[in-house]
Formats: structure tokens, C-alpha cells, sequence
């Protein structure tokens, strides 16, 4: 299978990191972010979001169509590039059945690339009311046992941690042991917020190894998860 997509944002290596971003010249965040030795920041700090797309771009988005929005995210070569990030922003703001439908559709195909956009899309679609969650949880937990896609492992990962929900932490604990330190990257970024309170303790105990991992980017995330609420 191809393994192109997610964001290489947070990783000083290239990887994947968590598919968020600051504004060109914000100031990514209040807190210190921990910066390896050549001064490349390891991480975002994880509050930090996508930049939205401003009124006029995000209103005429939202007269496309689902299938011409989906074409937009495809037609961008760059993963982060705004123009995918604008039509999957747009399609989680639609948060309806054809947009779950067509997400769906897109995690069941033979492309990772397609199947890592519908991850995305399924990750916030609805925010923040997520009338989905229930339905969307069930493919990224099929998507987390039987996808063998690095990329499309990290972006599952991503979206259980978007999604917030304590279901996913069997699928989260399974990859946080995975061989690629993409997917433990993920899984580092996605522990602290689907812990549940008070924490699980079979997720506490991977979120503390992982921040013991000899990927430097994978343990500083996990840090970040265990000191941050």
C-alpha cells in the first residue's frame, strides 16, 4: 500500500507529528517547548489547532459540494497544505451523514492516501458536537487492528486523540508497542486524552514508557502528556 499523508509538523525528523499548526509568525505557545541540540522545536504543545481558514475562504467552502471538497484535499500534493486543510476544515464543519458516508468510504479504500484523509475527516467531523463519534470510533478502531499503513496508524492515532474518548484506549495501549516511532508518536499524543479521569492505569503505565522511548520526539510528547492536563 502507498504511505503518503499526515502532517510532518512536531517531529524534527520529518515524521508525521500531530496535524497542528501555529500561524505564520504566532507564537506557538506560552509554555516552553522542549528544542533538541540544532535549536528545531520536538513538539507542539498540544492545544495548539489548525488555522482556520478566514470568513470569505471558509464561506465560499461551504458552498462546495462533499465530492468537490474531498477532490480539493486530494489535488494537494502537501499534506499540509492549506488547500487540503481548508476543504477537510470545511468538512468537519458540515458534520452530516454524507460527509460521515464519504469518510467512511475513503477509510475502506485500497489508497492510503485516501484512507488517511478519511481519518482525518472523521477525527473532528462535527465539532464540537460530534454526532458521529459513536460510528466514527468504530472504523479508526478497525483502522488501528487492521491497517498495516504507518501513516494511516499515525492519523488514527491523531483522531483518537481530537476525539477525547476513553474507548480508544485499547487501540491506543496496542500501538503505543508499535516497531515505526511514527506510530508511537501518535500514540504519545493520543494517551493524555483518552486516559479518562481519574487515569486508566494500563494507560498511564504506556504513557510513562513511551516517555522513556529512544525516539527522543516520541518521549518528549509522552513527557508533555504526563505533566499537562
Amino acid at each position: 500500500m502507498v504511505s503518503i499523508g499526515g502532517s510532518s509538523d512536531g517531529r524534527s525528523d520529518g515524521h508525521p507529528g500531530t496535524g497542528t499548526h501555529a500561524a505564520p509568525g504566532e507564537a506557538r505557545a506560552a509554555t516552553e517547548v522542549p528544542v533538541v541540540a540544532e535549536g528545531r522545536p520536538q513538539s507542539w504543545i498540544r492545544s495548539l489547532r489548525w488555522v482556520r481558514a478566514d470568513a470569505g475562504v471558509a464561506g465560499e467552502l461551504a458552498k462546495r459540494s462533499v465530492g468537490e471538497l474531498i477532490a480539493m484535499a486530494l489535488g494537494d500534493d502537501d499534506p499540509d497544505g492549506p488547500a487540503r486543510w481548508n476543504a477537510v476544515d470545511a468538512l468537519h464543519a458540515r458534520g452530516d451523514l454524507e460527509t460521515f458516508t464519504e469518510a467512511r468510504r475513503l477509510c475502506a479504500s485500497d489508497s492510503g492516501v485516501e484512507r488517511v484523509l478519511g481519518v482525518d475527516i472523521l477525527g473532528e467531523l462535527g465539532t464540537p458536537h460530534r454526532p458521529f463519534l459513536d460510528k466514527s470510533l468504530s472504523v479508526l478502531r478497525y483502522l488501528a487492528a487492521a491497517d498495516d499503513d504507518v501513516r494511516v496508524l499515525h492519523a488514527v492515532l491523531i483522531a483518537f486523540g481530537h476525539l477525547r474518548d476513553q474507548r480508544a484506549l485499547p487501540s491506543v495501549i496496542q500501538l503505543s508497542t508499535h516497531p515505526d516511532p511514527t506510530v508511537r508518536y501518535g500514540a504519545a499524543y493520543a494517551l493524555s486524552h483518552v486516559l479518562g479521569r481519574p487515569a486508566d492505569p494500563a494507560g498511564l503505565a504506556a504513557l510513562r514508557r513511551l516517555a522513556r522511548d529512544e525516539d527522543e520526539d516520541v518521549a518528549d510528547w509522552a513527557a508533555l502528556g504526563l505533566i499537562l492536563p
